[in-house]
């Protein structure tokens, strides 16, 4: 009833710039707590991708941030309880709304599948929480939440981390600020991708309790949230990224964390067009019926184009990103490209033939990719009143933007326009 009543009166009007600050202004505003303030943080979602979340901010409490693990919630039972006695939490919950409702939490962590993520951002934001949110962002279906979500997050004081982690590479800040300051000329052409082989998803996911079931420790409806109804299975709960009614394949599992900094460096607003084609190509079994392989061209506005190439049946990599499936972005301008060289720890750029006065050079890499900065990022940012952080909404929904069109592309088999205007994706 919360939720769709939320999600209503967003659809009515509230976005129109006047109601929806004056929400900000009478609800829980969140504010800078300042660098040694405390900060109440809870988890929403405590599965195997939480856990690593939970890893990084123990050791940032270990070395002295001033973090307090307040709640967790999560809608099967025993993953929260084993959270809970992890974190030395004090309060379990089966229905993340309860935690959201607590004063003590400042800033929560949304580790849930895919179709979930953005009601409980949104939720969160409205409730003046700051929010590191697991990517996608939203699932591949929900291009209307996303632009909801983007406009509560413009409208809000608190900040907004996307969990593409890959954000805090040195490598992408640089290249964005060589482009800026017109090294490679206008920029024309992004090229990146992700190669991995396992039917698994973005990470191996197993069954630990084949004996669940729904009921007391067990919300199945509030798992399956908007996604279409279907009787209760262990495969679902447990193996979620099997399924395309929670999850999505490389296209959005994997490739926020290689587009989203192409995106980012180019500059570029929301695409023209996207044209995709993909599907399973490998994997062909009765189980899965979520994509193993898409590949994506967007044209831009800006007369800029951004190619994605992948597929989760082949992890050969000409030039891998610092030993992952990360395929090493190429980013083309008028007067030369900048790429990352093969030892990963200098930009080069290279001039284009015709051009003279654009010499060969190489630009160190000031510093690595480091979740743990990811994180100390957010938190600068919450403590400091900003909302400047590395991976911000509105970068992720223009990011998304691409990735849902090409979903949505590959799934009807046509090729998917945008209509800045009205802010829709069109078939």
């Amino acid at each position: 009833m919360q939720q769709t009543t939320r999600r209503d009166f967003i659809k009515t009007g509230a976005l129109a710039g006047v109601v929806l600050p004056h929400v900000f202004s009478v609800a829980a505003r969140a504010q800078a707590p300042g660098p040694n303030s405390r900060l109440g943080v809870g988890f929403i979602g405590c599965g195997g991708r939480a856990g690593a979340h939970m890893g990084m901010l123990q050791g940032l409490k270990k070395d002295g941030m001033p973090i307090e693990f307040v709640a967790v919630s999560d809608a099967y039972r025993p993953h929260a309880l084993r959270a809970q006695k992890r974190l030395n939490a004090g309060h379990v919950f089966m229905d993340y709304r309860e935690l959201l409702a607590r004063k003590d939490i400042d800033l929560v962590c949304i580790a849930t599948p895919d179709h979930q993520h953005g009601y409980q951002a949104m939720d969160a934001l409205l409730a003046g929480k700051h929010v590191y949110c697991e990517k996608p962002v939203t699932h591949w279906r929900q291009f209307e939440l996303t632009r909801k979500l983007a406009d509560v997050a413009a409208a809000s004081p608190c900040a907004f981390q996307l969990g593409t982690q890959a954000m805090s590479d040195g490598a992408w800040h640089q290249m964005k600020k060589l482009v800026k300051d017109g090294l490679i000329g206008k920029p024309l052409f992004g090229e990146t991708g992700f190669f991995r082989i396992g039917d698994w998803g973005e990470r191996g996911m197993h069954i630990s309790d084949p004996n669940a079931k729904p009921g007391p420790d067990l919300d199945w409806d509030a798992f399956q949230g908007d996604a279409p109804k279907h009787p209760f299975s262990v495969d679902r709960l447990f193996r979620w990224r099997l399924f395309e009614d929670y999850a999505g394949g490389p296209v959005t599992d994997l490739y926020p964390h290689c587009l989203t900094q192409v995106v980012d460096i180019l500059g570029v607003g929301f695409p023209e067009t996207v044209a995709a084609t993909g599907g399973i190509h490998r994997y062909t079994y009765e189980l899965r019926d979520v994509p193993d392989t898409c590949n994506l061209l967007a044209q831009f506005p800006e007369k800029v184009t951004i190619s994605v190439l992948g597929t989760q049946a082949n992890d050969y990599n000409v030039t891998p990103h610092r030993g992952s499936g990360q395929r090493s972005p190429v980013i083309r301008g008028w007067e030369g490209s900048l790429a990352i060289d093969k030892n990963n720890k200098e930009l080069v750029f290279t001039g284009i033939r015709e051009k003279e006065g654009k010499a060969d050079q190489r630009f160190p890499i000031e510093y690595g990719e480091d979740n743990t900065k990811h994180w100390k990022n957010l938190i600068a940012c919450a403590q400091a009143g900003r909302k400047d952080t590395w991976s911000p909404m509105d970068l992720a929904f223009r990011t998304q933007t691409i990735l849902q069109m090409a979903a949505l592309g590959v799934k009807h088999g046509k090729l998917a326009r945008y209509d800045a205007k009205q802010r829709q994706i069109i078939l």
